[in-house]
C-alpha cells in the first residue's frame, strides 16, 4: 500500500513537470519524446542511450529520440529556465548557495564538439575528453544542477569548418572556463533562484575578474584559492599561505563544514578579517572580506585556503557552512551521472550536447525535489551538530590583521 502511494506520488508530480514544460516543445510527437526520454533517464536503463532509452519507452527503433537531441524544434535554454524555475519552487531558500565547477565528459574520437585531450578533474588525469562547467543550487531544502555550458577549446574555435561540421553557433567564439562560469553566475542571479553566497573551487577561486563580478553583484562568496594567493592591502602584501602560517595558535578551532558519508567534516579552521573595505560598497561599507584556512585534523600538513567576501556581521561559523556547501556539486554530478545518464549520450553535435545534458539535468531536478518532498513529510530527518566555540571566540575578539590607520579601499587581487 505505501509502494502504491509513493509510485502515485512520484507519478503525480512528474506529470506536474511534463506540463510545466509542455510549452516549450510545439509539435505533440516532440513532447511525447521528450517525456519518454525524461522517463527512461529516470527509470532502469542499464546504460541510458537513445537506443536502449527507445527499447525502454517502447519504441520500434532510437530514431525519434535521436531526432529529440539532434533536429527537433525546441530551445534547451528555454528548458533550462523552467529547470531553475522548478528548483527555486521545490529547493529555494533564503540562505541558498550557487556553486560553480566543471566535469569532463570522456569519448572517443575527434568529432565531439569540443572534444580534445585535455585534464580532466573527473579522470583525475588528461584525456580525450569533453568538459561542460556547471553551475548547482544547494539549500537547507536540497541541491540539484541548474545550468551548463560546453568548453570549447581554441583548437575549436579557431578551425571554422570543424565548428560547423559540430553545428557549433558561428558567433560561439573562445571563452575561457571563468568567463562561462561568470556567465552561468550572472544568470542564476537573474533567475527565481534565492541565491545569498557562491562558492567554487581555486580555478575559479583566483581569477580576480570573477571575485570583482561577485562584489559588483552584492552576492557573498567563499572562493578557494591556490597558496600561493597574493593578499594585498595598505597593511602589506602577503600570500596566503604565509598570511596563515602566522596565525596565532587561539586563530584555529575546530568546526564541522557540513555532513558527508561517514558524518560531520570537521577539520580545524582559521579565519581573518582583511582591513580593506570593499570597492563597490557603500560608506559605512556593507561586506567584508576574509581569508580561511582548512586544516586535516589527521594530516596537519594539508591545508586549504580560501578568499570571502560576506555581509558585515557574519560569524566565522557561516562561512565555513559555505565552503562546505562546495562538495553539493559533486554529490550532484555523481547522482546525475548514476542515475539520470548525464554522462551517457552518443551525440556529437553541440546541440545534440546540450539538449540531453538540460534533459539529464531536469530529471536530476526532478529526484532532488522528491528527496526534499519525503524529507519534508517527516520520511526522513537530518540534525546538524552543535560544535563548540574556542574561548577566543566566545571573548567577542576576533584575529584581524593590522591595519595603519585610515586607508583607502584596496582591491584583493
Amino acid at each position: 500500500m505505501m509502494a502504491d502511494f509513493v509510485t502515485g506520488r512520484w507519478s503525480a508530480e512528474l506529470e506536474d513537470l511534463f506540463l510545466r514544460v509542455s510549452g516549450r516543445f510545439g509539435r505533440v510527437e516532440v513532447r511525447r519524446r521528450m517525456r519518454d526520454y525524461v522517463r527512461g533517464l529516470l527509470g532502469p536503463v542499464g546504460r541510458k542511450n537513445s537506443w536502449q532509452l527507445a527499447e525502454y519507452a517502447g519504441h520500434e527503433g532510437p530514431y525519434g529520440l535521436q531526432h529529440l537531441l539532434s533536429w527537433s524544434r525546441w530551445d534547451p535554454d528555454d528548458l533550462r529556465d523552467d529547470l531553475q524555475g522548478y528548483v527555486a519552487e521545490r529547493l529555494g531558500a533564503p540562505d541558498g548557495v550557487l556553486i560553480v565547477d566543471d566535469t569532463g565528459f570522456l569519448k572517443k574520437g575527434v568529432v565531439s564538439a569540443g572534444v580534445q585531450r585535455q585534464y580532466s578533474g573527473t579522470a583525475g588525469r588528461t584525456e580525450n575528453c569533453q568538459i561542460g562547467v556547471f553551475a548547482a543550487y544547494a539549500s537547507s531544502r536540497g541541491r540539484a544542477l541548474v545550468d551548463r555550458e560546453l568548453y570549447l577549446p581554441r583548437s575549436w574555435t579557431n578551425d571554422a569548418d570543424r565548428c560547423r561540421a559540430a553545428r557549433i553557433p558561428a558567433d560561439r567564439g573562445f571563452a575561457t572556463k571563468g568567463e562561462l562560469a561568470r556567465t552561468l553566475v550572472l544568470r542564476a542571479l537573474a533567475s527565481p533562484l534565492p541565491i545569498a553566497w557562491v562558492t567554487a573551487d581555486s580555478l575559479y577561486g583566483q581569477d580576480w575578474m570573477f571575485r570583482r563580478m561577485l562584489e559588483e553583484t552584492g552576492v557573498g562568496y567563499v572562493l578557494a584559492v591556490p597558496k600561493s594567493q597574493q593578499i594585498k592591502s595598505l597593511a602589506g602584501i602577503w600570500r596566503i599561505d604565509q598570511l596563515i602560517d602566522d596565525a596565532p595558535a587561539d586563530a584555529w578551532r575546530q568546526l564541522s563544514c557540513g555532513d558527508g558519508a561517514k558524518g560531520p567534516r570537521v577539520y580545524d579552521w582559521a579565519a581573518a578579517k582583511l582591513p580593506v573595505h570593499i570597492v563597490f560598497d557603500p560608506d559605512p561599507p556593507t561586506h567584508e572580506r576574509w581569508v580561511l584556512a582548512r586544516r586535516s585534523l589527521k594530516r596537519p600538513d594539508e591545508i586549504a585556503y580560501y578568499l570571502a567576501c560576506a555581509p558585515v556581521g557574519t560569524a566565522v561559523e557561516k562561512l565555513v557552512g559555505v565552503a562546505g556547501a562546495r562538495w553539493a556539486i559533486e554529490e550532484c554530478f555523481q547522482i546525475a551521472k548514476g542515475q539520470c545518464g548525464l554522462d551517457e549520450y552518443e551525440v556529437r553535435g553541440y546541440p545534440g550536447w546540450y539538449r540531453h545534458i538540460t534533459l539529464a539535468m531536469l530529471a536530476h531536478a526532478f529526484l532532488a525535489a522528491m528527496a526534499s518532498a519525503a524529507i519534508e513529510r517527516g520520511a526522513a530527518e537530518m540534525t546538524q551538530p552543535t560544535w563548540p566555540r574556542s574561548p577566543w571566540r566566545r571573548s567577542g575578539a576576533c584575529w584581524q590583521l593590522p591595519a595603519p590607520g585610515p586607508h583607502a579601499a584596496v582591491p584583493a587581487h
